[in-house]
């Protein structure tokens, strides 16, 4: 595929997973890598788009306010999701590709599914560190495999029962936590190029474009209805990359 082409496909993927990104509050590498990888290899794709996750993310994060409070209250699943995250890079450099769709399919699938049709009890407070440490642990494997991390920190949050603001706020904080390691491991792998680099900074635009949009469709959603919305977006996401996997 020549760059033009690339632009073009990244442009479009990128628009449409930042509008996803501004209702839902994550889900911008799941959308825009799904789109993506049916024309280019996966890692490629999450090259491409690790410098708008990580404007974006920090441009959620400090559009919702209190960015001191929210990365108080979350630097244990912050610094457990951006050290083995680092590390799984490093050690996963050579993993095929269908191992992870597989992997992170049946993750997705099952999250979805079980929050879908299970009431999560709610965690007690006592518990609040360890679940964070846990949460951010699994999450630092799946992303370091695959670039998308998002289950396990819906897992801790819907937990929790944050608000939906609390949630968008959150998940901006811990992509964008993740993203910086995953940029790093990616540079020393070599997946990340300077070609690559180049055009994730032109993808910018698309990206806080599509954003914007989704924020102003949140605005008007209420929060059940929000929650089931993103958790059937999971659902087909899930499913998608476990074909991928499969097949």
């Amino acid at each position: 595929m020549d760059t033009v082409d690339l632009v073009l496909l990244s442009s479009f993927s990128l628009l449409v997973a930042g509008t996803i990104k501004g209702v839902a509050g994550l889900g911008l590498p799941t959308a825009s890598a799904a789109i993506m990888t049916l024309w280019i290899a996966p890692r490629t794709a999450i090259a491409l788009i690790l410098i708008p996750m990580l404007v974006s993310n920090f441009w959620q994060v400090w559009r919702m306010g209190d960015v001191l409070g929210v990365m108080r209250r979350y630097a244990p699943l912050c610094l457990a999701l951006a050290v083995v995250l680092f590390v799984t890079v490093s050690l996963s450099a050579t993993a095929p590709d269908r191992v992870i769709f597989l992997v992170l399919g049946v993750s997705i699938l099952s999250f979805s599914i079980v929050n879908l049709l299970v009431e999560l009890p709610k965690l007690p407070e006592h518990l609040d560190r360890s679940a964070q440490v846990i949460a951010g642990s699994i999450a630092g494997v799946l992303g370091g495999l695959s670039g998308i991390w998002a289950a396990p920190m819906v897992f801790y949050l819907t937990a929790r029962q944050v608000d939906k603001d609390e949630f968008i706020r959150a998940t901006g904080l811990l992509i964008f936590a993740g993203s910086v390691p995953l940029a790093v491991g990616y540079v020393q792998q070599g997946f990340l190029t300077s070609e690559f680099a180049v055009i994730g900074t032109v993808m910018i635009l698309p990206t806080l474009i599509g954003f914007s949009v989704g924020e102003r469709i949140r605005k008007g959603w209420p929060s059940d209805k929000f929650r089931r919305i993103f958790l059937y977006l999971f659902l087909v996401m899930g499913l998608n990359l476990l074909r991928r996997g499969l097949f």
